[in-house]
């Protein structure tokens, strides 16, 4: 079984809540457009001034999603 990798994009300050929460639109418009097999993603809140938006991929996608969509960070998903 492939690992699964949560792609990880930080947004800081007043407005890291909403801009992350309009980020995950995005990445489901790339999945859409790009027909993959993703269907997890989402927000998170960390505190009032920083919020991440993520998308969890396969070890097969990883590195196509990473260099086209350039997220900050990654870790494994359990």
């Amino acid at each position: 079984m492939s690992r699964q990798i949560k792609l990880i994009w930080d947004f800081r300050g007043e407005a890291a809540a909403k801009t992350a929460e309009h980020h995950e639109i995005h990445l489901k418009e790339y999945i859409a457009m790009e027909k993959l097999p993703i269907s997890i993603t989402g927000f998170e809140v960390k505190n009032e001034l920083h919020a991440i938006a993520y998308m969890v991929v396969t070890d097969e996608y990883m590195i196509q999603v990473r260099d086209v969509l350039k997220p900050h960070r990654g870790e494994l998903y359990p």
